[in-house]
């Protein structure tokens, strides 16, 4: 493997992180040894663990610093007008990163810890929340903000780390389509006026999204979470 650029900042950090970032792309978690990025940074041992505690922090501060070009490309990313094909194009996207970029992809999705969330992941998943709420607010939403999020993050996250289980040769980029179909299907419909039996639903999560988003001047906060709650006891009871 050829060795990191030189770098020449004068942020020990910032040298540190690039560093951390060029050995992680290249050849994943086990290149990121201290060692390695003390050579690689010009800086000792001790530098490292001053600025980001131990390896296991820095190993994923450099998949989010790796991710952010990644997350740019999202949020600079023109709006389809179609939201549900915004959600798309964002699902084929995550799974492109993660077969472009498995090392840095299998330090954020693949070694999950309780209480934990890398930044690129929770950046990630805020880019994800913002596309379904204007799924919602279309009153094209079929169940609520929060567990949509949910399910379109593990599917997409499962077929993205398959897709990177599985030898280049032999990978079936069909089935990230066929997953995301599925899904979408499950938690997006064509019209809030489609006769499914639900109809009232997207219109209540549409309508929760909304006020959520942007409270209403005419209600009071008081009332803006009353009748937030009874939006809940109606979407509960379906």
């Amino acid at each position: 493997m050829t060795p990191p650029t030189a770098l020449t900042e004068h942020d020990p950090r910032e040298r540190i992180l690039r560093a951390a970032v060029e050995l992680l792309s290249a050849a994943g978690r086990d290149a990121v040894s201290t060692r390695a990025v003390s050579a690689a940074a010009g800086v000792q041992p001790p530098t490292i663990y001053r600025h980001f505690g131990d390896m296991r922090r820095l190993v994923d501060a450099a998949a989010s610093r790796g991710m952010a070009d990644y997350l740019q490309e999202k949020r600079s990313r023109p709006h389809e007008d179609d939201p549900v094909d915004d959600l798309r194009a964002g699902w084929d996207l995550h799974v492109n990163f993660g077969v472009t970029r498995p090392h840095i992809y299998t330090v954020l999705y693949g070694d999950p810890r309780p209480g934990e969330e890398p930044r690129g992941v929770a950046e990630g998943n805020a880019i994800l929340r913002g596309l379904l709420q204007r799924i919602a607010v279309a009153g094209r939403l079929r169940v609520e903000v929060d567990h949509a999020a949910e399910m379109v993050h593990s599917g997409c996250r499962g077929v993205a780390l398959t897709l990177i289980a599985t030898p280049p040769a032999e990978r079936d980029l069909q089935l990230s389509t066929a997953v995301r179909e599925a899904l979408l299907a499950a938690v997006t419909t064509d019209s809030p006026d489609r006769d499914d039996g639900k109809g009232l639903v997207p219109r209540a999560i549409a309508l929760k999204a909304a006020i959520e988003a942007s409270p209403p001047s005419a209600l009071s906060s008081a009332e803006a979470t009353m009748f937030l709650e009874w939006l809940n006891r109606l979407l509960q009871g379906d």
